[in-house]
């Protein structure tokens, strides 16, 4: 029972495989093959010859004790039928992996990191229809409607940054979803900017975005020396302001992060002063915070939205109350920690 050993030697050229890689994912294939087949004989191994691509299986003769004393032939007799289509379906798909790896270029492993494109225009002839196609190269990105910023509008021809969100290949070529709005966009944004967060020594421990409008995130330094938010900032604020100016003037918080629930809900609070936080139920992750009369719609926020990042950004339900409402409070606000 042979393997055609051309047409292996064809695709070894055409694709640039080592031959051997290709011969011992067919004989692991053909082993668990004949492992799933009645009778099959534990410990026995498949060998494929190189020379004239004859397949054999080889299973170990015991002796009245249990030792192994040699082999014997035990390939099936039908197993020139499952070899040939096992072979065959190895050689398809290492084309397909070849194929998908020419298609993807340079994409492949760039998923969750920030392109450049052009945009090409609707992916649809209905007005209604915002997914846009965007030119990547040799390829092209799609950013449907619900990855992009309700506030942000694009026309052919304009330049575009975006994240990658995933990517796959179809019959048509290279399918690459790209978003604008999700947080990882700015988490990939500062990663592009501030040095010490590729280097490693700062990190972005959460993000809580509601894009267009207003970003938090929550940084924290590896390196004492290194202050995280200032990093982030960057000189004169450069940092944070290019990645302002890349998301069309949304707004953006850098608080540090804490591990102690309470400073870090009254950073996550931040530009709004507080005065205490009291933790309710920890199992249920309730915190008070008290924050001075003048602060509460600050620390509220238009729409409740400064609260409501703040609870995304700590993962607590944060209740706001003022200092008249609690007699115990202090008189003079927590300086948040820099």
């Amino acid at each position: 029972m042979d393997i055609s050993m051309n047409e292996l030697r064809i695709v070894e050229s055409e694709l640039d495989v080592d031959l051997n890689v290709l011969l011992e994912a067919i004989e692991a294939a053909l082993l668990h093959a004949y492992n799933r087949a009645p009778g099959a004989i534990k410990g026995a191994r498949v060998d494929l010859d190189r020379s004239t691509g004859n397949v054999t299986v080889w299973a170990p003769e015991l002796d009245e004790y249990g030792e192994v004393i040699g082999e014997f032939d035990d390939t099936p007799n039908d197993f020139g039928r499952i070899a040939t289509s096992t072979a065959r379906s190895i050689i398809a798909q290492r084309l397909r992996d070849a194929e998908s790896a020419r298609i993807l270029g340079d994409f492949q492993g760039k998923q969750g990191e920030i392109v450049a494109g052009t945009v090409e225009g609707h992916a649809g002839s209905s007005p209604e229809n915002r997914d846009l196609f965007v030119e990547l190269g040799e390829n092209r990105g799609l950013l449907r409607s619900e990855e992009q910023v309700a506030t942000e509008r694009f026309e052919r021809g304009d330049l575009i940054r975006a994240l990658i969100l995933d990517i796959s290949v179809t019959p048509r070529g290279a399918s690459i979803r790209l978003s604008r709005s999700h947080p990882d966009f700015v988490r990939q944004l500062f990663v592009t900017e501030v040095p010490e967060i590729s280097d490693g020594i700062v990190e972005i421990v959460t993000i809580a975005r509601e894009s267009g409008h207003r970003s938090k995130i929550a940084v924290w330094s590896n390196d004492p020396a290194v202050a995280a938010k200032g990093a982030c900032i960057g000189p004169n604020g450069q940092r944070v302001r290019a990645v302002t100016q890349e998301l069309q003037g949304e707004k953006i918080d850098i608080v540090d992060y804490s591990d102690d629930i309470g400073t870090f809900i009254a950073a996550a609070l931040s530009p709004a002063k507080v005065v205490r936080v009291d933790v309710l139920n920890p199992d249920m992750r309730q915190a008070r915070a008290i924050v001075p009369d003048d602060q509460a719609s600050l620390a509220i926020g238009k729409e409740a939205q400064n609260v409501r990042l703040a609870a995304k950004l700590t993962g607590w339900s944060i209740d706001i109350r003022k200092v008249s409402e609690d007699p115990q409070a202090q008189e003079e606000p927590q300086e948040e920690s820099q």
